[in-house]
């Protein structure tokens, strides 16, 4: 049964439609997939990189679907986002490529080792990404399957010293370990490409100085070796605005011997460690080779497990599909928005006052009987579960940072979590009471929509 609470939330939350394509036919499933090296993109000038690790390569991925009727394009960016590209590089794909603009999902793996602020540049990627799986479309079936990780962990959690939120490892709060994998394989069996789905930050990287595509890079470029280099594997993340890497251990070592903090062997609190990077109190900044080694090697290892997982749920699908319906949607979701008055010492609560309302951009694609729906922002975790248990197609994935232009939400909280003064909640302009909801139903009809 369709809900019916949009209409009971209709003073709170204003519901934009931006087109949608319900009616499409099945046909046999073609699919081309190609990656683009974009890494000068990432180094500012005169900066060395290690050269020793996958990682340290960054790329533009598509993956290229066509049934006869109508094409949908799946792209992932190893940056941090994708700012000004969407506007750009949206009308281009849909006129060069036959498109229709809801059929395209474009996002980053915001790693926080690499740049992001050439949108020129990214668009150019991305057309020849696209260019190259256009020329190599193949007969192709689909399948979906989901494994498990457990790397990440909820990072909201009250400081035990000080008795305020801070972001740490909370080992009692939800997190989310599925690994979700949509997979396809040409007709002898062997994969042409993946796209994986994982609720973790790539935080990893953050403030270290190196740069990486993080995990999510290593775990593509992990599963793309072992078949030869012969399939692309897209990361895009879940909905993880609350989900670190339940170990931080390597990248805060090396950001302390940056800032001058005392590297003692132990788990050092992160948040702590950054203190003087934002009040711009540095007294290291010479770069700690065997920290930076150890560092590396984490982001490698975590790459590994994600990128076995992956293998390991591509190598157990059955059912594959050759025929298939492609569909779309696109609406954006305005919820009341609140300006912070004054900046706030982390932990303590925020004034605000009234401010413009918030838009989170929700987009969905429909592939037979799996679902990927996505969100501009960075959500918590338990917001997925609640539009995974409310959808219909239990095959349902959830990508945030997808399709952003700009972002005038920051964080979306659920409405529990409105009470944890971590900067996530203070500086969100999302006021209590609208997106979870919002999200949950408003999804939950787009999936119905999809298959009525």
């Amino acid at each position: 049964m369709k809900s019916t609470i949009r209409l009971f939330l209709s003073v709170a939350i204003i519901v934009t439609g931006l087109g949608s394509t319900v009616a499409a036919q099945t046909g046999p499933l073609q699919v081309g997939a190609a990656k683009v090296d974009i890494t000068h993109f990432g180094y500012p000038d005169g900066e060395v990189p290690i050269t020793a690790y996958e990682h340290e390569r960054l790329y533009m991925r598509a993956i290229l679907l066509d049934n006869g009727e109508t094409r949908a394009a799946l792209i992932g960016s190893d940056t941090s986002g994708l700012d000004g590209v969407w506007e750009i590089a949206s009308p281009l794909i849909s006129e060069e490529f036959e498109i229709p603009v809801q059929h395209i999902l474009m996002s980053a793996q915001h790693t926080h080792g690499a740049r992001m602020d050439n949108a020129q540049g990214f668009t150019n990627a991305i057309l020849k990404a696209l260019a190259l799986a256009e020329t190599g479309l193949q007969p192709a079936r689909m399948g979906y399957g989901e494994g498990s990780a457990y790397l990440n962990a909820n990072r909201n959690v009250i400081d035990k010293e000080t008795r305020r939120w801070t972001q740490d490892t909370n080992l009692d709060a939800y997190s989310d370990k599925t690994v979700a994998v949509l997979a396809f394989y040409d007709p002898q069996g062997a994969p042409i490409a993946g796209y994986m789905n994982y609720a973790m930050h790539p935080v990893t990287s953050y403030l270290t100085g190196i740069i990486t595509a993080d995990f999510p890079g290593a775990a593509s470029r992990h599963v793309e070796q072992a078949f030869g280099d012969k399939t692309i594997m897209i990361f895009s993340k879940g909905l993880e605005g609350d989900q670190n890497p339940r170990t931080l251990r390597p990248g805060t070592n090396v950001m302390a011997s940056l800032s001058g903090v005392e590297v003692t062997g132990f788990e050092l609190v992160r948040e702590q460690v950054e203190t003087p990077f934002r009040d711009r109190r540095l007294e290291g900044d010479v770069r700690n080779p065997v920290l930076d080694r150890a560092f590396m090697e984490w982001v490698q290892a975590q790459g590994m497990v994600l990128g076995e997982e992956a293998i390991r749920v591509m190598s157990h699908m059955d059912r594959l599909q050759d025929d298939v319906r492609i569909a779309g949607s696109q609406m954006v979701l305005a919820c009341p928005g609140r300006d912070l008055v004054e900046r706030v010492p982390r932990g303590d609560p925020g004034t605000y006052r009234d401010g413009p309302d918030a838009h989170i951009q929700m987009g969905l694609i429909g592939i037979n009987d799996v679902a990927i729906g996505s969100i501009t922002s960075d959500a918590f975790a338990i917001i997925g579960k609640k539009i995974k248990e409310a959808s219909p197609l239990r095959k349902t994935m959830l990508v945030s940072h997808a399709n952003l232009d700009t972002d005038d939400v920051g964080y979306i909280y659920d409405d529990a979590g409105a009470g944890q003064n971590t900067f996530q909640v203070v500086q969100s302009r999302l006021k209590p009471g609208c997106a979870e909801t919002g999200l949950v139903e408003n999804f939950t009809d787009m999936i119905y929509d999809y298959l009525w």
